[in-house]
């Protein structure tokens, strides 16, 4: 099995709340207006955005 292979059966089997949470996490560690922020919801609207779809995923809705 290639390595292409191995790494897209690896990205399937993601799960969707930890996919979530990457991507806010993510966004927050190169946005400006995330970084520093107390609480997910006081930085800016996409990375408000992103902490509402983790939260959706972690409770098992989509967004």
């Amino acid at each position: 099995m290639s390595v292409g292979r191995v790494k897209a059966r690896v990205e399937q089997a993601e799960i969707p709340m930890l996919r979530a949470y990457r991507l806010w996490f993510e966004h927050t560690r190169k946005c400006g207006g995330c970084k520093g922020v107390a609480a997910a919801q006081d930085g800016c609207e996409t990375g408000r955005e992103l902490w509402g779809a983790y939260r959706l995923a972690r409770i098992g809705r989509t967004p």
